[in-house]
């Protein structure tokens, strides 16, 4: 039997988050490897909320297993999260699936420099569409779906109608939402009517036993006015 529950957050603000935000449509580099970026204070701040959230909820809701991204902000967010909580240790997996999606040579780059150094292979994206172009030595939308489904598949073995909590990312939040629903790949392009997934947004889907009903989609009531 699988989750009764899933509750998938986006971590906080990160430090790249930032600073894509400030070059705007000037190019930048990020020097910082994608698995070593942390929070900024805002997405420490968001981190708490949402440990808040989760101590608030009722007592059928409140997550009891944990999976989380091999990704420092999304270990961070949760650490964060469970200190503002308060509660006692949870079982927590980390589980590389969960991993955003690569970038691969276009890693560093922002969409600006990428037009600059590679104006081919954004010209093949948009022949492609954003949710099947894999950028080179990278992944596309598709193959985080492809891992996401077999992440969900392994968990359906262990969790026994338990609720779990899942810490990631925004491609990985995007794709959940396609996989929970049973959609086909073909159709994997209407996900990206839902995106952005922000920063510590709360998703949450539930079952009693048949197919899952999304209870609410990229929430960020709890992190106050924006």
């Amino acid at each position: 039997m699988g989750p009764s529950r899933i509750t998938a957050v986006r971590h906080g603000e990160s430090e790249a988050n930032l600073a894509h935000q400030q070059a705007g449509t000037t190019p930048l580099i990020y020097q910082r490897g994608d698995h070593e970026v942390t929070l900024t204070e805002l997405g420490r701040t968001q981190a708490a909320a949402l440990g808040r959230l989760l101590a608030a909820l009722p007592a059928g809701e409140v997550p009891e297993l944990v999976w989380c991204s091999p990704y420092l902000r999304a270990l961070d967010t949760w650490r964060l999260a469970q200190d503002a909580w308060g509660i006692g240790p949870l079982p927590v997996t980390v589980d590389d699936r969960l991993r955003d999606q690569e970038a691969g040579e276009f890693a560093p780059y922002n969409l600006a420099a990428i037009r600059e150094r590679f104006p081919g292979e954004l010209a093949r994206r948009e022949a492609e569409g954003a949710y099947a172009f894999r950028p080179p030595g990278g992944e596309s939308l598709g193959d985080v779906a492809a891992r996401l489904r077999d992440f969900l598949a392994a968990l359906s073995g262990r969790v026994d109608g338990r609720r779990v909590l899942i810490v990631a990312h925004d491609s990985v939040v995007l794709a959940l939402r396609h996989v929970i629903a049973g959609s086909d790949d073909a159709d994997l392009a209407a996900v990206l009517e839902f995106a952005p997934v922000l920063n510590g947004s709360v998703s949450m889907w539930r079952t009693d036993g048949g197919p899952f009903e999304l209870v609410r989609f990229n929430d960020t009531a709890h992190l106050g006015p924006r």
